[in-house]
């Protein structure tokens, strides 16, 4: 849809950390992976994804998956479909 593309500009808008989430979310990791593998609990795992929702106005991990690819967030090869 029109709004993930729009969405493009807001890349700047996400810390280092929000992004880390994004890539570790669209590699098919649950909260609690996500939670390990940045060494953050899963409570600041779900903050950030709350933070990056209400940025980027993407909800679903589709949306987020389309984002992260646009963005050269992740390597299409690296995406858990």
């Amino acid at each position: 849809s029109g709004m993930v593309l729009g969405a493009a500009q807001n890349a700047d808008a996400l810390s280092d950390r929000e992004r880390d989430v994004i890539v570790s979310l669209v590699q098919g990791m649950s909260n609690k992976e996500i939670a390990d593998h940045l060494f953050i609990s899963v409570n600041t795992v779900i903050t950030h994804r709350r933070n990056i929702a209400r940025k980027l106005q993407i909800h679903s991990p589709a949306g987020l998956t389309i984002y992260a690819i646009i963005n050269g967030l992740v390597d299409i090869s690296s995406v858990k479909l």
